[in-house]
């Protein structure tokens, strides 16, 4: 890991290698993405069939997963792992619920009603990863809050394993989830098959859920034609610590983060240059033991980093600068911290909060903005999957009161037509 002394080194570097992440940019993968699209809209199923057997080397009967292996699935699972599951979806349940949106409708005295009608979307599709490391965790994720919102139909798509079939705890928290049809397809072809819709996988009104760069592409290729959640680039989190941090906690919870991807970012802004060391001392310690060592090796020493700053405001002037995906407050007080943060996708206080109980078991959604983009995007949750209409009633009495306002504005913009919508009402009154 590069390390980083606040006033005496540049940060810029680090800054630059964050930004080099983004799923943005990389022309080769746009256009290997473009042609599946394209096929996948022209040839439909047997497009799905082809790319199937081509990345992922089977060929699969039937593309859609039956109701009657989902359930043997679910059934088949380790007890303990299906009581997890379970635990962890009641969470999710409990912790969306509260985010749930009414319609609202206020009317005054002349007559006029205003209001805001809220309706579910009618089908959603959600994508689920199955590649060097699945993540069944985000089909509880992205599909509980689908659930909660009142969707009428949730389509999951996630790639078939060498024998062909879905991967089983992936089918199993589909069920726990409640989604409604699972098919065996993955990659960018997944996603033009739910954005365009195939012979057998229905055409859907969003996407969401991870996956690696040609899928995010393919996210950012159909949106206009279906919705998204976001375009998310590689797993990253940053630290905040003091001196008070316990240097072995902090060296985990960097390595968690770094085991996902080589691209993964595991940064630490602590304002003690002995925990750096002892952190650093900590992570090699750790690493050795770990089964994906290559993978941290190789994350830590491209995109991993320490920066030593003289005081906590420092390090949150960086942190909301990075707009890291997670990020956890490690200090003698987290809370007096919280304040001032104003970019992160998810916040972790204190140091029995590591990211993994927000990944697995506490209930908000992990699915959340990466690569900088917590600046203007929030984490998946329920106002995902719903869309808001406008309603507008006018009684003829405040119709007439605001006529002249609105057709004077009407004639500031040229648009004779406007105007005389409404004067043609107050000639006929």
């Amino acid at each position: 890991m590069k390390l980083y002394e606040y006033g005496k080194d540049s940060l810029e570097p680090l800054f630059e290698a964050l930004n080099r992440r983004s799923p943005e940019g990389r022309k080769d993968v746009e256009e290997k993405v473009s042609e599946i699209l394209r096929n996948v809209k022209e040839r439909g199923d047997e497009a799905l069939h082809e790319y199937t057997l081509k990345f992922d080397g089977v060929s699969v009967g039937s593309l859609e997963v039956s109701r009657e292996e989902m359930e043997k699935a679910k059934a088949a699972i380790d007890k303990g792992l299906l009581e997890v599951i379970e635990r962890s979806a009641a969470n999710i349940r409990a912790f969306h619920e509260r985010q749930r949106e009414n319609s609202w409708f206020t009317t005054w005295e002349d007559g006029t009603i205003l209001g805001q009608k809220v309706t579910p979307l009618s089908r959603v599709g959600v994508y689920a990863p199955a590649g060097t490391a699945p993540l069944p965790s985000s089909v509880l994720m992205d599909s509980i809050p689908a659930k909660v919102a009142g969707v009428d139909e949730i389509i999951l798509c996630s790639p078939p394993q060498k024998d062909g079939k879905v991967n089983p705890i992936i089918l199993a928290c589909a069920v726990v989830a409640g989604v409604d049809r699972v098919f065996a397809v993955g990659g960018a072809q997944a996603v033009g098959a739910m954005a365009f819709g195939t012979q057998t996988i229905p055409r859907v009104d969003k996407i969401v859920g991870p996956g690696n760069i040609y899928v995010a592409t393919a996210k950012k290729q159909v949106y206009g034609i279906c919705g998204i959640d976001m375009i998310a680039g590689p797993s990253e989190v940053l630290v905040i610590a003091d001196e008070t941090a316990n240097p072995d906690f902090v060296a985990a919870d960097l390595l968690s983060q770094a085991e996902h991807d080589v691209l993964a970012s595991a940064i630490l802004v602590t304002t003690s240059k002995a925990q750096a060391e002892a952190v650093l001392k900590a992570i090699k310690d750790q690493t050795e033991k770990l089964g994906r060592n290559t993978i941290i090796e190789k994350s830590l020493e491209t995109y991993g980093a320490i920066v030593v700053v003289p005081g906590l405001e420092e390090a949150v002037e960086i942190s909301n600068r990075i707009a890291p995906e997670h990020l956890e407050i490690n200090t003698r007080d987290p809370f007096s911290l919280l304040s001032g943060i104003r970019n992160a996708g998810a916040i972790f206080l204190g140091e029995y909060t590591p990211e993994p109980v927000g990944d697995y078991y506490a209930g908000p959604n992990h699915t959340l903005p990466t690569a900088g983009t917590a600046r203007f995007f929030s984490p998946l949750g329920v106002y995902d999957f719903v869309k808001r209409s406008s309603v507008i009633s006018f009684s003829r009495k405040a119709f007439m009161e605001a006529a002249p306002w609105v057709a004077s504005f009407a004639d500031a913009e040229g648009l004779q037509a406007h105007a005389e919508s409404v004067r043609i009402r107050c000639r006929n009154a």
